[in-house]
């Protein structure tokens, strides 16, 4: 399954590549894609943990949207829920 979080303030191409490049130079990153339309960024692997891929992200200028988790899975794919 991929990883993904909600990220604000990504309005064009040269905030993608910023975004991919940054993740992309964490260990193990592998699959780190960023959707600007929906303001998604999804990876399949990065040896990190949260803090370090928020942070790396937040460092650009970008604000990272954390979501609390729902108590059930909706079930609903690529509707945006952290357990999807």
């Amino acid at each position: 399954p991929m990883n993904k979080v909600r990220v604000e303030g990504m309005h064009c191409n040269h905030c993608r590549l910023a975004v991919l490049e940054a993740l992309n130079k964490l260990p193990g990153a592998k699959g780190v894609a960023v959707d600007l339309e929906h303001g998604m960024v999804t990876w399949a692997v990065i040896e990190s943990t949260m803090e370090v891929i928020t942070a790396t992200i937040e460092d650009l200028g970008f604000d990272v949207i954390r979501e609390e988790a729902p108590s059930e899975c909706c079930g609903e794919k690529d509707c945006g829920c952290t357990c999807c």
